[in-house]
């Protein structure tokens, strides 16, 4: 049994072992078939803060039926994944398309390091293809269900100080626009415009392929403990430096933290324990609903389970130690900030959360290394990312009204897939490049047919 297994003992000998239902732990729902233009069905995202009747869902078979269908089919014309952005990126009354069908490694090159894939391809599939190969994506964000497509699109990460997000491995890709033109964009040939569609928010078109810079499979050990916040605020950039992965999660109203490293091993026998997040998370739920209306007593109570856990390992292949499944669904908001600004702005984020007794979801804190892509939020500096979050169902506007000012006056740019109110003067001010992405857009799709209401706010243009 894992150690942190032990806050439900420990929750149920102090008379917190209430059960919370079936609602916490929710598996994730499968997306919704595509259909026929005649039969459209409505869509909506994992967390339910975003959905829509779309005229029509388009499922093209190749590249030359997505080219065709994008240059027919009405807009507004927007791409779906796995839905699991909590921005309204996806909503149209226009057309939705979906690259199910497109899917799967096109080509390996191990001597160069290089794979070409479709743009459908959910991480989790890539993955583990890449593994039947003998390699591996360089890093992996902690969510893999996506796919491919949506998680560059938004600039999707992981963690690791010299490590760059997921599109920073992107060394070419095919672009369709919205009249049906296919480009094709590498470091050798038509460099801004791969930079431009590394993260593109789906603005310029529709990717139906990318070449992605890949690595010999690796094995990792995992280390998770609890530590004192105020300690662990101190270690983390020491913690960062010296490790190949760190990052932490702060527990509101415990006064403690959960530290998590991975460091590269020779490979050897595989050591994985199941996950205990989950207990963890119901575990702080339970100390919410219980102990809310009594702050001090709710910390005491953290501090006597916490003294019961003890600090845990795994080893496995990268792949199966970096990504993790999220049953419990959630609304969140998410900004990277400035390397140099990261403590700082995670003590007022604490600081602020707190101010909330209703708050228990653990604050996620990250290292990324910085990239050239243009609408990257880690464009041109290295970052740290700070994210919060909200049981779906439960109240969650707090989590941009309070805590984007915060993260403003700490220079911070949202993750695009993460909840914001950011529009396009304060976007254009953050990213040095906004204007160049702007020209290429209005070149790219002059009658604005792939903007709905949200990207016509980013951008400041109307929608098609």
């Amino acid at each position: 049994m894992s150690d942190r297994r032990a806050w439900l003992k420990g929750a149920a000998a102090l008379g917190l072992g209430s059960s919370l239902g079936s609602g916490l732990a929710q598996t994730t729902a499968p997306l919704p078939r595509a259909a026929s233009a005649a039969t459209p069905r409505a869509w909506q995202n994992w967390s339910g803060s975003a959905h829509c009747q779309p005229r029509a869902w388009l499922l093209p078979a190749d590249e030359a039926e997505l080219a065709a269908q994008l240059a027919r089919s009405e807009g507004p014309l927007r791409s779906v994944g796995a839905g699991h952005s909590f921005t309204p990126l996806v909503p149209t009354e226009g057309s939705l398309v979906a690259l199910d069908r497109l899917t799967g490694l096109v080509a390996v090159d191990k001597a160069r390091g290089l794979v070409r894939v479709r743009a459908g391809t959910r991480i989790a599939q890539l993955a583990r293809d890449l593994d039947a190969q003998g390699l591996a994506l360089e890093n992996q964000p902690d969510i893999d269900v996506q796919t491919l497509a949506g998680a560059l699109a938004t600039a999707t990460h992981g963690t690791g100080a010299e490590l760059p997000a997921l599109h920073a491995a992107v060394e070419g890709l095919r672009l369709v626009t919205p009249a049906g033109e296919v480009l094709e964009a590498g470091r050798d040939g038509n460099p801004e415009l791969l930079a431009a569609a590394q993260v593109s928010l789906g603005a310029l078109g529709v990717i139906s392929e990318y070449t992605l810079r890949v690595r010999a499979r690796f094995m990792l050990r995992r280390r998770v403990w609890l530590e004192p916040t105020e300690a662990l605020l101190e270690r983390a950039p020491e913690l960062a430096r010296t490790h190949r992965h760190f990052e932490m999660y702060l527990l509101p109203f415990t006064g403690h933290s959960a530290a998590i490293t991975h460091a590269e091993v020779p490979a050897g026998p595989a050591e994985h324990p199941p996950s205990a997040d989950e207990d963890v998370l119901a575990d702080l739920r339970r100390l919410r609903d219980w102990l809310g209306r009594w702050p001090a007593l709710r910390r005491w109570t953290a501090a006597k389970l916490i003294a019961m856990a003890n600090p845990e390992t795994a080893q496995d292949w990268s792949w199966r130690l970096l990504s993790t499944v999220r049953p419990t669904r959630f609304n969140e908001s998410e900004y990277h900030v400035p390397r140099e600004r990261g403590i700082a702005c995670l003590r007022e984020i604490l600081a602020t959360l707190e101010r909330r007794n209703e708050v228990f979801f653990p604050i996620e804190f990250r290292y990324v290394k910085g990239d050239a892509a243009w609408l990257s939020p880690f464009h041109e500096r290295d970052s740290c990312s700070i994210a919060c979050h909200a049981l779906q169902g439960e109240p969650h506007d707090y989590l941009v009204r309070e805590l984007g000012p915060v993260f403003r006056r700490h220079a911070g740019r949202p993750h695009w897939g993460k909840l914001h109110d950011l529009g396009q003067a304060q976007l254009q001010a953050l990213y040095p490049r906004f204007a160049d992405f702007q020209r290429l857009r209005c070149r790219l799709d002059p009658q604005g047919r792939l903007l709905n209401p949200h990207l016509a706010a980013l951008f400041g243009a109307a929608h098609g």
